[in-house]
């Protein structure tokens, strides 16, 4: 999962340049990252495994640490964290521990008719030194879900986790400090100079999850020593919604997906679009799904969490009409406690102030479209979100929304649950970011796949190619390359 373009990130743009302290301590972390990496210890496929395995325990033995800490910064209900930031992380390293050796293994591959007798392989190797630069709303997977990828890939990892979650990145850092090798996983705790001063530095990778300006940031930073670039952004995800669906079902799953996490989710519904007379049906479902996950307040409820701080409480609540809200709606806002109730918002149209951004927060806007073709026309006015939803009985449907709009993912039936799947690459596409990881595509996204081919000298074909061209050679060469 990744951020949207509205939140902060350690990341954000506030100074041009780090502090003395902040570049030598960068420095000194990349010089231990690098020498261990140069010392050929991380290509080892049995080391790799030793430290993930390692970071699986570690994990269980800081579980209510880490648990704790994010109940500090978000309020999150810990079986919620648990399922989305710890759950993950032990699906993620079981399914690469076991898949591991058989990614590495080098793929012969046929270098042609023209270079024969000539064999190839591909093989896998490392970057080198990885930087992942992490986001505050899922603070603890997105931190460590890139940096499983890139121990897998052989890489050593500085990892640079928000302050804006500051309960969690201490959490993180010790973790680190106190179950891995100080050099192949560090942790950089800090702000706006110890990030500057990092992408003052030459990386070999580059993972950024957060907001599109300061992925501008940091693609800017690794052009200029040419390092590949993995940017996790964001978007507005839509929701269309049929005629011919379960209206009740289809509201919690909507509903469960928009509002967990107090909507601070990157991929979470933005905005839902359907016939007029299907949002009619599909508001008081969506109203009675509200109450059956948080209660009749849901201030009250532990299960739901709040805005990480002032500024973004402020930027939601001013997403808001109050006159369009059914549901919740900014008189029940709390600013001291940071809470924003579940709300929804009606007759919202695409000019509305709600649709100008990501919202990044618990406000689900409900807009009208004439049927699935309007939909799809309306998707592709804005820019290609990070996901799409589609609830459909019609295959046609479907087939229609996977051919005509593009997005990083696109899910039918479901919301939210298809980013933690192991075996699905995960990503964006124009604004929505570049590149994907999780599973084989995170092994992938941190390595380069090398051709080694290889062509015996003795005897050899390639004469024929050699000047100078006589007779034989300018009859044949056309026929064989022509």
């Amino acid at each position: 999962m990744s951020t949207d373009d509205a939140p902060d990130t350690d990341a954000r743009p506030a100074a041009p340049s780090a502090t003395a302290q902040a570049r030598q301590q960068a420095a000194h972390t990349i010089a231990g990252a690098r020498a261990l990496y140069d010392s050929g210890a991380t290509r080892s496929i049995d080391a790799r495994l030793a430290v993930l395995a390692t970071l699986d325990k570690a994990l269980r033995i800081q579980r209510q640490n880490l648990l704790d800490a994010v109940y500090r910064d978000l309020r999150k209900n810990p079986t919620e964290a648990t399922l989305t930031e710890l759950g993950v992380l032990h699906q993620e390293i079981a399914h690469v521990r076991k898949h591991l050796k058989g990614w590495a293994r080098p793929r012969s591959f046929s270098p042609g008719i023209t270079l024969a007798p000539a064999s190839g392989r591909l093989q896998h190797e490392p970057y080198g030194v990885a930087l992942v630069i992490s986001p505050w709303n899922y603070p603890v997977s997105l931190s460590l879900a890139p940096v499983v990828a890139a121990i897998a890939a052989g890489n050593t990892v500085v990892l640079k986790p928000s302050e804006l979650a500051p309960a969690t990145s201490a959490a993180l850092a010790h973790l680190v400090r106190t179950h891995l090798d100080p050099n192949w996983v560090q942790v950089v705790e800090g702000g706006v100079d110890e990030t500057t001063a990092l992408l003052e530095e030459r990386f070999d990778v580059i993972l950024y999850t957060g907001n599109g300006t300061v992925g501008r940031i940091v693609a800017r930073a690794a052009a200029e020593h040419l390092t590949p670039t993995i940017l996790e952004l964001g978007g507005k995800s839509p929701v269309f919604v049929d005629d011919d669906v379960d209206l009740a079902t289809v509201a919690r799953i909507i509903a469960w997906g928009k509002f967990t996490n107090a909507g601070q989710t990157c991929v979470a519904p933005d905005y839902v679009l359907a016939r007029p007379e299907t949002l009619d049906r599909l508001e008081p479902h969506l109203r009675r799904a509200v109450r059956e996950l948080y209660g009749k307040d849901p201030r009250r409820s532990h299960d739901y969490g709040r805005i990480i701080n002032e500024r973004h409480f402020d930027r939601v609540l001013g997403l808001m009409d109050p006159v369009r809200c059914t549901v919740g709606g900014p008189e029940t806002a709390a600013r001291a406690e940071l809470y924003i109730p579940p709300t929804v918002m009606v007759d919202v149209d695409p000019s509305d102030a709600v649709m100008d951004e990501e919202i990044f927060g618990p406000v689900l806007p409900l807009l009208a479209a004439d049927g699935p073709d309007d939909a799809i026309r309306l998707i592709r006015a804005g820019e290609k979100p990070l996901t799409a939803y589609v609830f459909s009985g019609s295959p046609e449907v479907e087939e229609a929304f996977a051919q005509r709009t593009s997005s990083g993912s696109l899910a039918f039936g479901l919301t939210l649950a298809h980013v933690g799947s192991t075996t699905m690459p995960f990503g964006g596409v124009g604004e929505s970011g570049m590149g994907a990881y999780h599973g084989r595509a995170g092994f992938e996204a941190f390595g380069h796949r090398k051709p080694v081919v290889s062509k015996p000298v003795r005897f050899t074909t390639l004469s024929m190619v050699f000047p100078p061209y006589g007779p034989l050679k300018r009859r044949l060469i056309p026929r064989l390359f022509g």
